[in-house]
């Protein structure tokens, strides 16, 4: 099993997005990348914690490889638009692919010149590289939301 986690908005849309994917055994919403412990989704939505809204990711690389789960994160957002998502604005819904290691940050780097150079953007790809750091698991009722509530959506391209 391998994980990858990443940041591209309302964490709500993102795991619903990726929990559809062959090859992904489970997802969990949380937060990372900011200043303070164990933050509550009330502190991060402020964003004054520095943390991101990140969807962890844990698959099957013999059925779904990396590359192509960075390709579907591109295909789920705009990666373009800095601290924003939608209607969603702030730090908290910064796109960032957390990396565990060096290879998945080379790998990363390489997806975003491959999705520059691809030229569907008008704009550059303003997606942070990050190293991984602590995961915060969001409170259990963010977990699944949109499926709990009856809802597939949540601005998700």
């Amino acid at each position: 099993m391998a994980t990858a986690v990443f940041a591209a908005g309302c964490f709500w849309g993102v795991e619903a997005f990726f929990e559809r994917i062959n090859g992904v055994e489970a997802t969990r919403v949380g937060f990372m990348g900011g200043d303070v412990e164990n933050p509550s989704y009330e502190q991060v939505k402020t964003g004054k914690t520095g943390h991101a809204e990140v969807t962890k990711i844990d698959y099957n690389s013999d059925i779904v490889s990396y590359q192509e789960l960075l390709d579907l994160f591109f295909e789920c957002h705009d990666p373009t638009t800095k601290n924003r998502q939608g209607e969603d604005v702030g730090s908290q819904y910064r796109s960032v692919i957390f990396f565990s290691d060096e290879t998945q940050q080379h790998i990363a780097e390489e997806k975003i010149t491959e999705w520059n150079n691809k030229g569907i953007f008008k704009t550059p790809i303003v997606t942070q590289l990050t190293q991984a750091s602590d995961f915060y698991e969001a409170e259990e009722y963010h977990q699944k939301y949109l499926q709990k509530n009856g809802s597939v959506s949540c601005g998700i391209v």
